[in-house]
């Protein structure tokens, strides 16, 4: 399920995540921000020892569902 809010970006480059998505994180947890083409997209880091890598990050990477469903929008 794809869930899309809306939120703004502060002067100093900071982005407020929704309540209802931030459900799960806590302060101080690391996030991988991932730039491709023109989407941003941010996940939550497995852990700290964490080897970002295209295939660990492919692994995690949207599924074509979701891709789609993006597109769509």
């Amino acid at each position: 399920m794809v869930e899309i809010e809306i939120t703004r970006l502060s002067s100093k480059g900071q982005i407020v995540i929704p309540l209802e998505m931030r459900k799960g994180l806590k302060e101080g947890d690391k996030m991988i921000v991932v730039k491709k083409d023109d989407e941003i997209i941010l996940k939550k880091s497995i852990s700290e020892d964490a080897i970002l890598s295209e295939k660990s990050l492919s692994r995690s990477w949207m599924n074509k569902k979701e891709d789609k469903a993006w597109k769509d929008l």
